[in-house]
């Protein structure tokens, strides 16, 4: 018999990829972001580039702003009434090694044949960008089964419940 994983010992409740998704695990929520991070920042420009329905896209961009993801910054063409753009915040550019990585798996396994559509590249010398993982010691990490989990500062003690 193999003994029980470690990770059974730690409570999910306060689990930060958890509460991550519910922020950024929505279908388009990564959708809308590309298009922002692509300087597209206008409700119409979004919804007409990527199709998104108009109700979820007024309802990701309200929970992107509300998490300080995006901000709405106000504009108006001449002879139109105020509206707003959506920029990224501190918060949201810094998910941008996410996207980054996305891409690249999504490139891996989803690209047609000719490759992908898009390629990240670095503007001071043009060559690609990619994902790296990296230990806090600058080590870089080449394979997965190199990282292990181990309870952080917040843990918590999973607790079985009586109905468990």
């Amino acid at each position: 018999m193999s003994a029980a994983p470690p990770a059974l010992d730690w409570s999910t409740e306060n689990c930060t990829v958890g509460r991550t998704m519910t922020i950024l695990g929505e279908r388009w929520t990564f959708v809308v972001l590309r298009e922002v991070f692509n300087g597209v920042r206008r409700f119409d420009d979004v919804r007409r580039h990527t199709g998104i329905p108009r109700q979820v896209l007024s309802s990701r961009l309200a929970l992107l702003v509300e998490q300080d993801v995006l901000r709405r910054e106000p504009y108006q063409d001449p002879g139109e009434r105020v509206r707003h753009e959506y920029r990224l915040t501190a918060k949201g550019f810094d998910l941008y090694p996410v996207l980054v990585a996305i891409a690249e798996w999504g490139d891996r396994y989803l690209a047609d044949p000719e490759g992908p559509p898009v390629e990240f590249t670095h503007r001071d010398c043009g060559s690609t960008v990619r994902s790296v993982l990296e230990c806090g010691k600058g080590h870089r990490v080449e394979r997965p089964r190199e990282v292990v989990t181990r309870p952080g500062p917040g843990a918590r003690p999973f607790a079985v419940s009586a109905a468990g």
